[in-house]
């Protein structure tokens, strides 16, 4: 391929760069604004286009103000390629928990908080919105794909909760189709189609159920972005205290948590545990199978990482 034909190639992944170069690290994932208005034509007026085809070969000189921009944006386009680790089976958005792929961010960013405070994190919230990819294929992970998955400058914070905000925090999880890492929850499916939370527990260092104690406290991660524009969904994350940022975004949490995993010899592997259980005895079903079918079927194991930071993370 010609020279020029691979600096056009590369402007992806280029584009991409300089958008993050350029960013503000402040909230990104915000709606975007309504297209502008198209204004026809007037009737009866003649419009003329003209269509020309420009070949992508050696015929076209090199630009040197392309030359050299490529020159100090081009490491950090190639960087994307960079192989990070190894994926055994497929990550996959969908249903409770935002499915594989929620349950691997939330418990990657929980690894990552409990190394970043120094203590334990009894729990882990990630919306479901945030993650931008619907499935990572089996496969060599790379850079590109925590890019693609976490586009956005959301970070890291964690706070204390009261047990009783936790249970009203993990009720929005549910109706919200939210990813969470920490605790199991029961919940029911309406007549209308809407999710309610039944029951939920934590889970101790030792892999076992806890009750979640109403005047207890707890260490709760979440993102900067549902404490400060999540809504009133979200209300209860300001009520929080004790409320510090990690100063290290989601993208780089996670690339250091897969980094880690692949230097201690070990998979990223989908991990559908049974943390979202659904109760269908007292379910209005219409036949079809729960989104998340087949987890509670799963074994539980313990990583070694993970239980140097003090919890327990389900195996497939």
């Amino acid at each position: 391929m010609h020279k020029s034909a691979g600096k056009i190639v590369s402007w992806r992944w280029l584009s991409l760069v300089l958008l993050l170069a350029s960013a503000p690290l402040a909230l990104a994932q915000q709606p975007a604004p309504p297209a502008a208005p198209v204004t026809p034509a007037p009737a009866g007026r003649e419009v003329n286009a003209r269509v020309t085809q420009t070949p992508i070969d050696a015929s076209i000189n090199d630009d040197p103000a392309v030359d050299q921009m490529l020159a100090v944006y081009g490491p950090k386009v190639r960087a994307l390629d960079v192989v990070i680790g190894k994926l055994k089976g497929e990550l996959r958005k969908g249903g409770a928990g935002s499915g594989s792929l929620g349950n691997f961010v939330a418990d990657g960013l929980r690894v990552e908080a409990s190394e970043k405070l120094g203590k334990r994190i009894d729990l882990t919230v990630m919306n479901g919105g945030g993650l931008r990819r619907q499935t990572i294929g089996e496969g060599e992970l790379r850079a590109r794909d925590i890019f693609e998955l976490l586009p956005f400058e959301n970070a890291l914070v964690t706070m204390e909760l009261t047990g009783e905000q936790v249970l009203k925090l993990l009720g929005v999880v549910v109706t919200s189709h939210e990813a969470q890492s920490g605790a199991r929850i029961t919940y029911v499916i309406k007549a209308d189609k809407s999710w309610q939370i039944e029951s939920a527990r934590l889970i101790d260092d030792k892999g076992n159920e806890r009750a979640i104690d109403p005047h207890a406290t707890y260490s709760v991660a979440t993102i900067d972005y549902l404490v400060s524009v999540g809504g009133d969904r979200y209300g209860v994350l300001r009520e929080g205290k004790n409320t510090r940022p990690l100063r290290i975004t989601l993208r780089d949490a996670m690339m250091a948590y897969v980094k880690s995993e692949t230097a201690a010899g070990r998979d990223i592997k989908p991990n559908l545990d049974g943390r979202f259980v659904l109760d269908k005895a007292n379910s209005v079903l219409t036949g079809e199978a729960p989104p998340e079918a087949g987890q509670n079927r799963l074994r539980s194991g313990v990583p070694a990482r993970a239980a140097r930071v003090g919890w327990w993370m389900r195996a497939v």
